[in-house]
Parts: C-alpha cells; sequence; structure tokens
C-alpha cells in the first residue's frame, strides 16, 4: 500500500511539473512573439497553430514507435529531453520563416509528452483501481502556478525567461519518469479499421464536430489570453493572476466532475460546458474591465474540469466496444488538433484584420454553433446502446 501511494505521488509531481513547464512557456508566448519580435496578429497565429497541425500528425507515430520498442518510458525521457534542448534556441531565432521552423520541430517531440504520460498513467491506474483525476488535477495547478509566477518574474527579468523555464520543467520531469512503473501495455489504436465503422454512427460524428466547435476556441484562448489581458490595461504580472484564476479553478471542478457527472447526467453536464464556454467568450467581445474578467475566469474550471472528463465519457459509451480506443484517438485529433489549429490560426487573421475583441466574439459564434450541434445530438437523434 505504501509503495502505491509512493508510486500516486510520483505521478502527481510528473504531471505538476510537466504542466508547470507548459504554463511558463505557451500563455506568454504570444506575448513575446508580439513585444519582443514584433510580429503581426497574423503571424502569431500562424506560429501558434503549428502545434496543433503537428500532433495530428505526429501522436501516431510516437504511438506506433511506443507499442514497436515497448518501452514508452525511454520514449518519454527523450521527448521531454527533446523537446526542452529545441526550445532554448527559440530566443535567438528572430525571422518569421525560422520561427516557423523551430516551432515545428518544438512541436514534433512535445506533442508525444501528454498522450504517452496518459497511456503510462492508465495502465497504472486501471492495474491499481486508482482515480486518474486525482492525479490530473496537479497538472491544472502546476499550470495556473506557473503562468502566475511567470508572470510576475517576465516583468523584471524580461520574457525569454519563459524558454529557460519551460525546458528546466521538463528536464525535471525525467527524474520522475524513471520512478514510472515498467508496464508497457498499451491502448492499441486500428485506425483503418475503426474510423469507417465510426464515422458511420451520426451521433460520434456529430460529436466530433461539437467537439471541434467548443474544444478548439478554449485551446486558442491559451495562446491569446494573455494578449488580451494586456489589451484591457494587464501587466505581465496581470497576465499571471488571470491564469491562476482560470487554470487554478479546473482541478476542483476535475476532483468534483465523477459524482456531478452520476447526479446530474452526463448530457447535461456537457451542454452546461458548452453553454458557460460560449457565453464567455461573447462576454469578453464586450470589453469588460479587468476586474470583470478576473471575476468570471471560474468559467474555465466549468468548461474545461467538467467538458473533458465528461466528453471522454460520453464518446466511450457512444463507441462499439472494439473500437473505443480509435474513438478516444480521433476525439483528441478533433478537438486539440484539427480545432485547436483552425480556431487559433482564424482567429489570429481576425485579430490582425479587426481587433483581439472580434476574435473573442469569433470563438463566441463557434462554441455556439457547437451548443447546438450538441443539443440536437443529446435530445434528437436516438441513443442506440453501443
Amino acid at each position: 500500500m505504501q509503495r502505491i501511494e509512493k508510486t500516486s505521488v510520483n505521478f502527481s509531481l510528473f504531471y505538476f511539473f510537466m504542466f508547470f513547464g507548459y504554463g511558463t512557456l505557451f500563455p506568454l508566448l504570444s506575448v513575446y512573439l508580439k513585444q519582443e519580435v514584433q510580429l503581426t496578429g497574423t503571424q502569431i497565429g500562424a506560429i501558434m497553430s503549428v502545434s496543433p497541425v503537428v500532433m495530428i500528425i505526429a501522436q501516431p507515430i510516437w504511438g506506433v514507435i511506443c507499442d514497436y520498442t515497448r518501452k514508452p518510458r525511454a520514449v518519454l525521457i527523450f521527448t521531454l529531453v527533446m523537446s526542452g534542448l529545441v526550445a532554448l534556441p527559440f530566443v535567438l531565432m528572430e525571422s518569421y520563416l525560422a520561427l516557423i521552423a523551430i516551432s515545428i520541430t518544438l512541436a514534433i517531440f512535445q506533442s508525444a509528452i501528454v498522450p504517452v504520460s496518459d497511456s503510462i498513467t492508465l495502465n497504472y491506474v486501471m492495474a491499481k483501481n486508482r482515480d486518474y483525476g486525482n492525479l490530473r488535477l496537479w497538472g491544472a495547478l502546476g499550470f495556473a502556478i506557473a503562468v502566475y509566477v511567470m508572470g510576475n518574474l517576465a516583468e523584471t527579468l524580461g520574457l525569454s525567461l519563459i524558454f529557460y523555464c519551460f525546458a528546466g520543467a521538463l528536464f525535471i520531469c525525467t527524474i520522475f519518469v524513471l520512478s514510472m512503473p515498467k508496464e508497457s501495455n498499451s491502448l492499441k489504436v486500428d485506425l483503418r479499421t475503426g474510423v469507417a465503422k465510426l464515422f458511420k454512427l451520426p451521433k460520434f460524428v456529430l460529436f466530433l464536430l461539437t467537439t471541434f466547435c467548443v474544444f478548439g476556441p478554449i485551446q486558442s484562448n491559451n495562446f491569446y489570453f494573455g494578449l488580451y489581458i494586456q489589451e484591457i490595461g494587464g501587466t505581465l504580472a496581470g497576465v499571471g493572476i488571470a491564469f491562476l484564476l482560470a487554470a487554478g479553478s479546473e482541478a476542483p471542478f476535475m476532483k468534483f466532475s465523477g459524482s456531478w457527472i452520476r447526479k446530474l447526467g452526463i448530457e447535461q453536464i456537457l451542454i452546461a460546458a458548452a453553454l458557460i464556454s460560449a457565453l464567455r467568450w461573447l462576454f469578453y467581445f464586450t470589453e469588460p474591465s479587468l476586474l470583470a474578467v478576473y471575476a468570471t475566469t471560474i468559467a474555465q474550471g466549468f468548461s474545461i474540469g467538467l467538458f473533458i472528463p465528461a466528453a471522454l465519457q460520453y464518446v466511450r459509451e457512444i463507441a462499439p466496444n472494439d473500437v473505443k480506443a480509435t474513438a478516444v484517438a480521433l476525439y483528441s485529433s478533433m478537438g486539440n488538433g484539427l480545432g485547436s489549429w483552425f480556431s487559433t490560426f482564424v482567429g489570429g487573421i481576425i485579430y490582425d484584420a479587426f481587433s483581439l475583441f472580434a476574435m473573442y466574439l469569433f470563438f463566441g459564434i463557434l462554441t455556439t454553433i457547437g451548443l447546438l450541434l450538441l443539443f440536437v445530438n443529446l435530445k434528437v437523434l436516438p441513443h442506440k446502446a453501443a
């Protein structure tokens, strides 16, 4: 029992430092590109949207490598170290094309970190009957604390610090990977036979479109929220406070998501989370005060902390048993990959042509479309048992 508790603590610390690293870099990267490199909104959008596109291609390849080598820990350590090393020369790049090239390289390695670590973690929690959410919530806390700390440090030490702290956090993660269980079993995803079967299910296809519309803006907001805070009068320290409140609110919602889903029903949770996301983006379009934005950041806890576990559970419920892993892979690629790329890239163009506030109007409209698709899916289409 003591060994199990020690392993759980090890996983929790890994997630804390992994997302601490993400929190030091990605929320402030758009601010760095605008202030230090003087890029346009379209250029920033293109650079920030590189990672989701690369993820769609690279993640399956890393999965194949893990399955072939049966050494997911070694793959995870390799990608953590390479991600940290590639991020370091980022600060030396000044041309747009050079920034695109290094962003693609970073995304290739970084795209493996979350799915490979999640695969190892899921093997552990299933074998030991533990709760994945209780481990993963430490990532939300790490992300929140990182943005707050970096927002304050960047005010005095400069924005280039974000690359060094990102690399340092990932290097620390390798210590905890060495202590992870050696189980090499992974969820097999047979895309060739699974995709055709899943795309014959109207409820699944419609939910993929919902994920594209709802989760894309949520992911894109992580890239642009720092610029938004500054646009309405906030400082770099203010960016840190906003992310501390927003990302920090995810942890308690993740903690209680399972009980709320059982009590209220998965359909009600999905609709409520999507509705709150849409209202949040539309509210940001109205150019509210900084204090009003701070007060509404808890909406992120509800939209992310509840939508992610509810959506994952819904996908597994509607997918046939023999293609559940394929369904989860497609769901992840649609939201974290294609949806995130579309919202980030188009959002950058709208930012350039109109304003940052118009970009959030676009986010609100896109999420509202997703909410309508979700309502049709859950309330109109008949539910067929998988």
